[in-house]
């Protein structure tokens, strides 16, 4: 079950100053944990801290209250992963940008290519990083 952390801020403006579109949520996994992806497939994320970049463009706050949300249908990639037991997200970031250009300079490993990529036409290749 996800959790919030307790650095997790409510504003809809990214530090930019402008409106908030890209959201990193910074992700504690405890320990080694098996997660079926949806049809990504079934993979393994070794403990650690990982980052997701997403985004939205219409209801941004609500976007992020589902993400903290222990209850909700499985449909986006980060779903399957926030389910999973031990995981929970301890930080979300707001960003003014797109998706991509703040995924592109967070640094870290791909542990699953196409994870949370499946509309990236920038070639990030995953929008989940190993940060940690």
């Amino acid at each position: 079950m996800a959790k919030s952390g307790s650095t997790i801020p409510s504003a809809a403006t990214g530090p930019e100053g402008g409106p908030a579109r890209t959201y990193q949520l910074l992700i504690e996994v405890a320990a080694p944990v098996r997660v079926a992806v949806g049809r990504l497939g079934e993979f393994e994320f070794a403990a650690g801290l990982y980052c997701y970049t997403g985004s939205a463009l219409r209801n941004f706050e609500a976007r992020i209250r589902r993400h903290l949300s222990p209850a909700k249908k499985m449909h986006w990639h980060i779903d399957y992963l926030l389910a999973a037991p031990g995981v929970r997200i301890r930080e979300v970031r707001r960003f003014g940008e797109g998706e991509c250009p703040v995924n592109r300079r967070t640094a870290g490993g791909i542990p699953v290519p196409g994870f949370g990529a499946s509309d990236c036409s920038a070639g990030c290749g995953s929008h989940l990083k190993r940060v940690g």
